[in-house]
């Protein structure tokens, strides 16, 4: 009778548990360098501003009031992106916006349409633009920077035309609220709004559910997941932002009808680049064209929907702008396009297509827009605005290139 002995097992490569959750932890942070640093990078202006003010910065009013400056420009950048990721660039977005502010001038001040209807007929204008150009990129092969470039002086020349040099106002004060409108106040009397309270506390159930079902799939597929007290953590800070922000809006007048909007799109929009084939196309043609070609894709059709969804947001973009001047304006628009590209890029978007998230743009464009609030608040001029916001944009940039050699190495 022979005995065989067991070798006794090499450990050496065996990494502790406490080492595994360090390199999950770090593997976590690296695949999503670009969001997480623009989280920090906007918390800590925040917070430079809060102090920097003396607390104005956070107040339930000015907090609205950013919102609602800001609100065209992040409804511009959510489209950016998506264009962007595509490899494509639209440089016709702030004539656009002009344009279609001023159709809906004509339409409501002039021929006294209902404001619902121009409402209507002013994104379909923006779709038909949008079409316009993405039939010129997607199936004749022209450029989008060039197809855009040459948007851009066609569509703020028209509304030289349609304008006739002049400013039309006033406009309807339903439409009027879709820029500067909170949503009613309804229940007993409070100290808060309680319609906001509802949709604050709704939005932490949502936040929290959709959380817990990703961890869970990750779990069901044998997926590496964030460590449990780390991902708790993230939830606590979840719902802490979330109710300081409740409770801030619902302090003043209540949630914002154009923060209503935005919100629509960001979870509409990102359901589709991350979960929709079509969304998923968009990432594989900015990624590598030729490869999603061969792999079935149909490049041409996506590349068309890229800019009529562009064109649609444009329009929307348009309307908040116009109703929030209480005007149709030929200077409106102006530079928006360069607002809109930067807050794509600060937000995680890449100069060769394929990576960025529909929320990194929102994050990119609250980065400005603290930056030009908080920059205003403690009165520094314009001039030296535009330069900070130009040192951010190339910090931005070059964080993503030394992000990318580095993960190359």
């Amino acid at each position: 009778m022979t005995t065989t002995t067991t070798p006794p097992r090499d450990t050496s490569s065996t990494p502790p548990a406490k080492e595994s959750a360090g390199a999950l932890l770090l593997q976590s942070v690296r695949s999503n360098m670009r969001q997480y640093g623009m989280l920090v990078a906007l918390a800590f202006i925040v917070v430079l501003f809060q102090i920097w003010t003396d607390g104005t910065l956070l107040l339930p009013n000015n907090v609205s009031n950013l919102i609602q400056q800001n609100g065209y420009i992040l409804i511009l950048a959510i489209g950016m992106m998506i264009v962007i990721i595509a490899g494509h660039i639209d440089l016709s977005v702030g004539s656009l916006v002009a344009f279609v502010g001023a159709m809906s001038a004509v339409m409501m001040v002039k021929h006294d349409m209902p404001w619902v209807l121009a409402l209507v007929l002013s994104l379909l204008i923006g779709a038909v633009a949008g079409a316009w150009q993405g039939f010129f990129i997607a199936y004749v092969g022209i450029p989008s920077f060039i197809v855009t470039l040459a948007g851009m002086l066609l569509f703020r020349g028209l509304t030289q035309i349609v304008l006739e040099g002049q400013s039309l106002s006033p406009f309807p004060e339903g439409f009027q609220n879709i820029a500067k409108g909170f949503i009613p106040e309804m229940g007993p009397y409070t100290q808060y709004h309680n319609p906001t309270l509802v949709l604050g506390f709704v939005t932490v159930a949502f936040l929290l559910f959709r959380e817990w079902r990703s961890r869970k799939q990750q779990l069901a597929y044998d997926l590496d997941v964030t460590p449990t007290s780390l991902w708790v953590a993230k939830l606590v800070a979840i719902t802490a932002a979330v109710i300081a922000f409740t409770l801030t809006l619902a302090s003043f007048h209540g949630v914002p009808v154009v923060l209503l909007i935005m919100c629509g799109l960001l979870i509409a929009l990102g359901y589709v680049m991350r979960n929709a084939v079509v969304g998923r196309h968009v990432y594989a043609l900015g990624g590598n064209k030729a490869a999603a070609k061969l792999s079935g894709v149909k490049d041409k059709r996506v590349t068309f929907l890229i800019f009529v969804n562009m064109g649609v947001l444009a329009a929307l973009a348009g309307c908040v702008y116009a109703a929030r001047l209480n005007a149709g304006t030929p200077q409106a628009g102006l530079n928006f396009e360069l607002e809109a590209i930067a807050a794509a890029f600060i937000g995680g978007a890449s100069m060769s297509g394929g990576v960025g998230t529909v929320m990194g743009a929102v994050i990119g464009g609250l980065v400005l827009g603290v930056l030009n609030n908080g920059m205003s608040l403690v009165n520094i001029g314009t001039d030296y605005q535009q330069v900070i916001k130009g040192l951010v944009l190339l910090a931005a940039v070059g964080f993503d290139v030394w992000n990318k050699r580095k993960v190359g190495r």
